[in-house]
């Protein structure tokens, strides 16, 4: 099934989309509440209502939303070309470090900036470089902690198109004191168009547990990458246990992939080049990526808020 939260009119609302029609959920279901209340049996069970009934607006007719406001979102950095290009962006004699091989290893990011999959894109306070980032991410269906792969298999629900927009310039600034990102990723994070469930990927997965579905990214409609999900480092299973140890991953928590390969994002094509080529996004830009078996997300680049000026920190010298 193929879940859209969605706005009509005044009324927002969820439902399935079946030959491009949605079926709103019975009494107005909500994805997050569905899934906190009884997993993805209460989402397939709101779903199959859904499709029994009939049909409302077609999706030409509503502004898609987010499918959900997750609680956390995890993003993660599984694909090794785009380790190895992004590091190049800032130190050309970079490569890939050694400690990326040992573990799939994440941030938290913003659940706040989340928006949907055809939403403005506000540039970040402050910044001049701007890019984005072609990921899928997994959602979690039901809770769990200390989970082997083999058992995580059942807590995802689902799969949805992540883009990671990232202010590079501020990124890079506030990385050097050792922590973050945290303002370089903290304007917006696209979902969308819909939450597709995992049975309805398990088509593309091969035999080594990966799912091969086709990635593009386009800007201002130039295609600029391509890759494919199954090189990842790592399953999105092998990912779900590793953030489950020692902890709780709960119903409608995101997880992302990190992103592709291949011109998954700007930075990736910078260390490549050995410049910034093509250039950082600009007011007016338009990003559109496609996912094989999910959809595709198409975000404009509009001009943002100026920051809020701060002084500087005080020195111990200045304190009394």
């Amino acid at each position: 099934m193929r879940f859209v939260s969605y706005q009509h009119g005044d009324t927002r609302r969820s439902g399935v989309v079946h030959a491009e029609r949605i079926h709103p959920l019975p009494d107005g279901g909500d994805l997050l509440a569905l899934l906190r209340a009884g997993g993805g049996d209460a989402l397939r069970a709101a779903g199959a209502a859904a499709l029994a009934a009939p049909a409302g607006p077609a999706l030409t007719e509503v502004r898609l939303l987010a499918p959900l406001q997750p609680p956390t979102v995890r993003d993660f950095v599984t694909f090794e070309e785009h380790v190895e290009g992004v590091r190049r962006s800032i130190d050309h004699a970079a490569g890939v470090p050694e400690q990326w091989y040992a573990a799939p290893t994440f941030y938290f990011t913003n659940p706040y900036a989340v928006i949907g999959p055809h939403d403005d894109v506000p540039v970040p306070p402050g910044s001049a470089v701007l890019d984005f980032e072609l990921e899928v991410a997994a959602v979690i269906g039901r809770a769990g902690r200390d989970l082997t792969p083999a058992q995580a298999r059942e807590h995802i629900v689902g799969y949805t198109i992540l883009n990671d927009w990232s202010a590079r310039d501020l990124q890079s600034a506030e990385m050097t004191v050792g922590l973050g990102p945290c303002k370089g990723k903290d304007t917006a994070a696209t979902l969308g168009p819909a939450l597709v469930t995992a049975d309805e990927l398990e088509p593309y997965r091969d035999a080594e547990g990966f799912l091969r579905l086709a990635l593009t990214a386009e800007v201002n409609g130039e295609v600029v990458g391509g890759d494919l999900l199954s090189h990842m480092g790592w399953t999105f299973e092998e990912m779900v246990a590793y953030a489950s140890r020692g902890t709780w991953v709960r119903p409608g928590d995101v997880l992302g992939s990190g992103t592709c390969g291949n011109g998954g994002c700007l930075a990736e094509l910078w260390g490549r080049n050995g410049r910034q080529d093509p250039p950082p996004l600009r007011p007016g830009d338009t990003v559109a990526l496609t996912v094989e078996g999910i959809g595709r997300t198409v975000n404009t680049v509009v001009t943002g808020a100026d920051p809020v000026p701060l002084p500087h920190a005080r020195t111990r010298k200045e304190r009394s």
